[in-house]
């Protein structure tokens, strides 16, 4: 445990984003004034200490002289001020910099966006990463092509007059590792399922009321695992959706599959009756040893069987997802999975860099057998990336996640016409997405750029008796 002390409490998550990235294998606690007790209270050590005054700011590692800085932008710009001078000192302390500089936020692409709406030039778009940010110029150029990709993607869809919609299944065989989503085990909570299926239909019906007049763009079927439900239900639940929304705009239809030990063709065939255009068979490594080291049961021979069981029921978008820097997995074991999706050639990848997650397993497994049996390299990243190339894949949304490893990303790569509008949409936040389900949460866009939010409660349970309350949370969002 390593401490850093700031008198300005509001830096505090940037300050621990950017401390975290250069000592990923060290636990980091940011201490604000009020929270100082903790030096006395928590075994570690002081790694350093931020004075921030009105004229300036200074950085002191421990047992260094002070680095100081005087303010040169306008208060409303000092944040970002702070964080060109911090990461300087981080860099110079540490010998190393980072691929994406000081950007501590999840979605860079966005600012290439929003620059690229205003008009900006490729060579402004340039300057802001690199020079403003210290972004490397490989990961600019990536920001770059994916904002002008999504422009192209998104430009068929209703902003003001339209939304997605999102159903949340919050079941699974059971729980990766690595996983924080909203997941109970479908084995301890398969009698409850059918209420589920009735409260999620209830709060559709709601739902579509509250949106009437409005255009549904796509619609995104997750969890969980949303293929845990039976066929039956699968049946149901679609049903129900398809005669209560109109589908007649709907561009993108998508259901993840995921886990190839929830996948049966009887479940495919019903996605497939019901229209669904996009499914993901993820099979996150294709090692034996690393799959059940991380809980998942399927094994890479019953991922390949249930994508071949896909691809014969008729599905032409079928993403799959793997994850770099899983324990114990090195280059060579990151080429063999690439190449074994070469094999199957699906028309989408999405690569996902592993983030050790406050409320995931992998904290605790970290604690027992250290940060060592996790390394994402740019190595890795490359094999990643030369495999979708060689699917005749193109980056086309991108976002990162707080302590990730090797401060990386995660990237979606597709082929022409295969991208995953809904996955372009949650990044960038440009529609509304209205989520229904445990544990999902509704984002509501206005027409000025400004996100209002209302959460339905995670616990299945809650959610089955506080129905009334998340609906009438959304009657309050939507309200004018």
């Amino acid at each position: 445990m390593v401490f850093v002390k700031i008198n300005e409490p509001k830096w505090e998550y940037d300050v621990h984003s950017l401390v975290k990235a250069f000592y990923p294998k060290k636990q980091v606690k940011v201490l604000s004034p009020e929270r100082e007790t903790a030096l006395q209270s928590e075994t570690g050590k002081l790694l350093l200490e931020i004075v921030c005054r009105q004229d300036g700011v200074s950085v002191c590692f421990a047992g260094k002289e002070p680095v100081a800085h005087a303010w040169v932008r306008e208060e409303k710009e000092r944040k970002n001020e702070f964080k060109r001078f911090f990461y300087q000192c981080l860099c110079v302390e540490t010998g190393k910099e980072l691929p994406w500089g000081n950007l501590t936020g999840i979605r860079p692409t966005k600012i290439a966006m929003g620059m690229l709406e205003d008009g900006a030039s490729q060579e402004a778009v340039y300057e802001m990463f690199e020079q403003e940010h210290f972004v490397s110029r490989e990961k600019t150029q990536l920001a770059y092509d994916i904002a002008q990709r999504e422009r192209q993607i998104l430009s068929a869809l209703h902003y003001k007059d339209g939304y997605s919609l999102y159903v949340g299944i919050p079941f699974c065989p059971s729980t990766c590792l690595y996983c924080s989503f909203t997941s109970y085990p479908i084995g301890a909570y398969r009698k409850c399922v059918e209420e589920y299926v009735d409260c999620l239909i209830r709060e559709m019906k709601e739902t579509a009321e509250i949106m009437q007049g409005k255009i549904l763009d796509t619609v995104y079927i997750g969890g969980g695992t949303p293929t845990t439900l039976e066929p039956e239900q699968l049946d149901r639940l679609i049903r129900a959706l398809k005669e209560i929304f109109d589908f007649k705009t709907v561009q993108e239809f998508t259901v993840e599959a995921g886990r190839a030990d929830s996948i049966t063709k009887e479940k495919l065939e019903v996605l497939y009756k019901h229209g669904v255009s996009r499914i993901s068979v993820n099979p996150q490594t294709m090692k034996e040893e690393t799959l059940r080291s991380i809980g998942r049961a399927a094994t890479a021979a019953q991922t390949v069987e249930a994508y071949k069981l896909a691809r014969e029921c008729g599905f032409d978008n079928i993403n799959m997802d793997i994850i770099l820097g899983l324990p114990g997995e090195k280059e060579a074991d990151v080429q063999r999975t690439i190449d074994k999706i070469c094999e199957l050639a699906p028309d989408s990848l999405t690569v996902h860099s592993l983030a050790v997650k406050r409320a995931s397993k992998l904290r605790q497994f970290i604690e027992e057998n250290g940060m060592d049996m996790l390394s994402n390299t740019d190595e890795t990243m490359r094999i990643a990336a030369q495999g979708a190339s060689r699917l005749d894949m193109k980056p086309y949304y991108l976002y990162r996640q707080k302590n990730m490893s090797g401060n990386f990303e995660n990237v979606g790569y597709a082929k022409e016409g295969k991208a995953g509008i809904y996955n372009i949409l949650i990044m960038e936040e440009v529609q509304t997405i209205v989520a229904l389900g445990a544990g999902s949460i509704t984002k509501r866009v206005f027409a000025d750029g400004r996100i209002e939010r209302c959460d339905n409660v995670k616990d299945v349970a809650l959610y089955i008796e506080k129905l009334p309350e998340m609906i009438e949370r959304k009657r309050e969002l939507f309200g004018e």
